[in-house]
């Protein structure tokens, strides 16, 4: 049986976000999501998209010539096939990362692959939809993310640094919801409370103003 999936869009871009901003990657867009953050950026890839086999999406890849991937979403993991996915790219030599929601079991996630898991905060509306057994899957090599929105946002996502360990076992990223947090203020918070986490700000919405690098 030939595996396939549902995507969104296959593009070819500078990566926006995490600990390899900067570098060109392709980006596979998968199909549909169930959660339904407040901040969400990338609604058109809920429904629609095109069913393709696997082969033939790494086919398209290949033909970018790059060395990163990024499987993002929509929630990649909600289609079982992501895996497999995964798994051929990393077999074929790709440094493979995964943006996913932190609302489903990454424990399957291929150990090669770089998981940049969010937790959700109270502004996303989605705070009851974090697994927070998903941690215990979280590496050195893996990243949590914070998009912090407002305030109790970040007095949130600073307990859960504490309450779960988290700068001892993985990366931690805080990010501001564009139009919302202001950058420079969250800047000056992390500072001065001293933090052991990454600050970043989307860098294709600084250069093209849409979401094409997430």
């Amino acid at each position: 049986m030939v595996s396939s999936l549902r995507i969104t869009e296959i593009f070819y871009s500078l990566q926006g976000e995490s600990n390899t901003v900067g570098i060109p990657t392709v980006f596979i867009r998968l199909t549909g999501c169930p959660l339904r953050c407040s901040y969400c950026d990338t609604e058109y890839a809920f429904t629609g998209g095109e069913k393709k086999d696997i082969s033939d999406i790494i086919a398209e890849v290949e033909s970018y010539g790059a060395r990163y991937v990024t499987v993002t979403g929509g929630e990649p993991l909600a289609q079982s096939s992501c895996f497999e996915l995964m798994t051929r790219l990393l077999d074929l030599g790709y440094i493979v990362s995964l943006e996913t929601s932190g609302a489903i079991d990454v424990s399957a996630v291929d150990p090669r692959v770089i998981k940049v898991m969010d937790l959700k905060t109270p502004s996303s509306g989605e705070l009851s939809k974090n697994l927070y057994q998903n941690i215990q899957y979280l590496t050195k090599n893996d990243q949590v993310k914070f998009v912090i929105g407002n305030e109790e946002d970040y007095g949130w996502s600073k307990q859960m640094l504490s309450e779960y360990h988290l700068p001892v076992c993985c990366e931690v990223l805080f990010s501001p919801v564009m139009g919302q947090q202001n950058p420079t203020e969250l800047a000056n918070k992390i500072l001065q409370d001293r933090l052991p986490v990454r600050f970043q700000i989307q860098l294709h919405k600084l250069l093209w103003d849409d979401v094409r690098g997430k």
